[in-house]
């Protein structure tokens, strides 16, 4: 595991915990990850997720994260768990919101947080996109976009929450490479999100090469998630299923962490652990009734990429 700290990994996240947690029905016509209805919605099922997030932040906390947590007590917001969709923080003290597809997410935006990253941290300037959605024009921020911070480019599935003209405006904003691209599961679905299909770390790269349908595009893309030097852990499209894809490399008190989900560590082979283990300690958390609403530890989680305010 390597002690040098990396601009890829955040040592601060953002998380949202939800009282009256529920999958989003609005969302589920194209998250094929998502659960669908196979879980009877009741307080129980609020009461898990509210303990899965409560142990989540514990545990990064434990690993010398800083988890600056957030209270959602509304019943309008079911998606509010996934943060790092409707805003992203970039060093310099850039600070971006994003339009979201589905009308009812738009409620999960919140100036409490926005305020909290001002006072706590070195903000610049904050580019709000939101005034797109009307237009029909969304990007759903780091699920849409898996950024690489060091090689300055961002990874893109083509989707309706990922139009290219706002992943354009956002690439020429914040100064990265766009690098879109489709990909489909098995049954020919576009892949909702692209941060289920990859985690980008400093000295690896996990990525379901497999589910890129064009086969010119999926070898620039490996060659370039490659070239500093990174290891490429090639995901199977289960391992995908099992939300192996979406991880996060974070900067813990000892070292740098890869934080995923149990059932995604479960999917991954004792080669490809060993791999990642050379770089990264792995966190597995414990996340499944999270994980039906079709998101796991890396949509929980907005890395905050500012320096702190001393």
């Amino acid at each position: 595991m390597s002690p040098r700290r990396s601009a890829q990994a955040p040592a601060a996240v953002v998380m949202v915990r939800p009282h009256h947690f529920t999958p989003n029905e609005a969302t589920a016509q194209d998250n094929a990850f998502q659960s669908r209805g196979q879980e009877k919605v009741t307080p129980t099922l609020a009461k898990q997720a509210y303990r899965e997030m409560t142990h989540v932040a514990e545990t990064l906390e434990s690993h010398g994260v800083r988890v600056h947590i957030f209270e959602d007590k509304g019943e309008e917001t079911p998606d509010s768990v996934f943060p790092n969709n409707w805003f992203s923080t970039h060093a310099g003290g850039h600070v971006a919101i994003y339009p979201l597809y589905t009308p009812n997410r738009r409620k999960e935006r919140r100036s409490d947080i926005i305020e909290m990253l001002k006072r706590d941290y070195r903000v610049q300037d904050v580019i709000d996109y939101s005034g797109l959605e009307p237009d029909g024009l969304f990007l759903e921020g780091t699920g849409a976009m898996v950024l690489d911070h060091v090689e300055r480019v961002a990874y893109s599935a083509r989707s309706r929450r990922t139009d290219p003209v706002t992943l354009e405006r956002f690439c020429t904003h914040f100064n990265y490479e766009p690098m879109l691209f489709d990909a489909m599961d098995e049954h020919g679905m576009p892949i909702y999100h692209t941060n289920v299909l990859m985690c980008i770390g400093t000295d690896f790269a996990m990525v379901g090469l497999e589910m890129i349908t064009d086969g010119k595009r999926r070898d620039e893309i490996a060659e370039r998630l490659a070239q500093p030097g990174r290891e490429i852990v090639s995901l199977t499209a289960d391992q995908i299923n099992h939300f192996a894809g979406n991880a996060i490399e974070l900067q813990g008190e000892k070292g740098r962490i890869l934080a995923l989900s149990q059932r995604a560590y479960d999917s991954l082979t004792p080669k490809q652990i060993a791999t990642l283990a050379n770089s990264v300690m792995l966190v597995p958390l414990s996340v499944p009734t999270i994980e039906l609403a079709g998101g796991s530890v890396r949509c929980m989680l907005a890395g905050i990429h500012l320096q702190p305010r001393s």
